[in-house]
């Protein structure tokens, strides 16, 4: 079979598992399929240390000015926990959108590009924390296995890691190889840095200061906002207010607070100062945003 073949089985293999609209949970944490019968609003959300692959349809991602779009048989690696705005651009019930996103495991691929000995990459090489590269038959296949993998009861367990490790694999031999090596020839700057956006992730209503952050990184502030930016594509204030920004609006939509309540849940002291930040953010004030996103019924994430 060539590649297109491959992408075709692929496509088929998901929608025999899943054919509804909406994202669908597997027997492996790790792994979610996507299905959308129209396109979406974009949306802000936050990518993880994760491969995204859009097997039909297309959708287009944007971050910190960046706009990327991901077609029909390509796949998209995040190297790091990433605010983006996302939305599907091509889709329909007769063609619709099928993708699906595998996270990966930061300590295998550390190990994994330990055992392979690949050579580091050039310094020069300017790092970007998500890249788009077309699918080759080999990945593919590796995906499509993982996903039939689900409903085998009897070698799932077995066989699930040595697939994920393959994956992990071909993913450092292929074409985003040189984004993965990256990160796995940082060493420890890229994992202190990993460390605090996962503490960011968990604490953003605390009152910190940048020279804290730096201190749980063991690095000297300028150090600190230089690494920080070269992993995620932004800085640590900015990411910090992002992330607080996103929980508020989840707030509000789930759980039915004013934007008074959801600036303070979040760690905002001005209401006013809030309101200004989210609507810089998400194009509109607090309450008309919320209002918007209830009348489409649209989900958050």
């Amino acid at each position: 079979m060539n590649t297109n073949q491959y992408i075709e089985t692929l496509r088929d293999c998901v929608l025999k598992h899943r054919k509804r609209e909406g994202d669908h949970a597997t027997a492996l944490p790790e792994l979610t399929l996507h299905i959308r019968n129209a396109p979406t609003e974009p949306l802000h959300c936050i990518y993880t240390l994760s491969l995204a692959v859009t097997i039909q349809g297309a959708k287009q991602i944007s971050y910190e000015g960046n706009i990327l779009p991901c077609s029909a048989g390509q796949s998209m690696l995040t190297t790091v926990d990433l605010p983006v705005i996302s939305h599907v651009t091509h889709a329909s019930r007769h063609n619709p959108f099928v993708a699906l996103v595998l996270k990966l495991d930061y300590t295998m691929l550390l190990q994994t590009a330990s055992e392979l000995n690949l050579d580091k990459p050039v310094r020069d090489i300017k790092y970007q924390p998500i890249s788009i590269h077309d699918l080759d038959s080999g990945l593919t296949d590796a995906l499509k296995r993982l996903i039939e993998l689900q409903s085998d009861n009897q070698f799932a367990k077995s066989l699930i890691p040595l697939v994920e490790k393959e994956i992990i694999i071909r993913l450092l031999q292929g074409p985003h190889g040189l984004q993965l090596r990256h990160l796995a020839s940082s060493g420890v700057p890229s994992s202190q840095i990993l460390k605090v956006v996962t503490w960011l992730k968990h604490n953003f209503a605390q009152t910190v200061e940048m020279d804290e952050l730096a201190e749980k990184a063991h690095m000297s502030g300028t150090t600190f906002r230089q690494h920080f930016k070269t992993l995620t594509g932004t800085s640590p204030l900015q990411y910090l207010k992002t992330l607080r920004l996103q929980e508020a609006r989840d707030q509000m939509l789930m759980n039915g607070l004013d934007a008074t309540q959801a600036s303070s849940m979040v760690g905002y002291e001005s209401a006013t100062q809030f309101s200004r930040e989210y609507s810089r953010l998400f194009g509109l004030p607090p309450q008309k945003d919320i209002q918007r996103l209830r009348k489409q019924q649209l989900p958050i994430r």
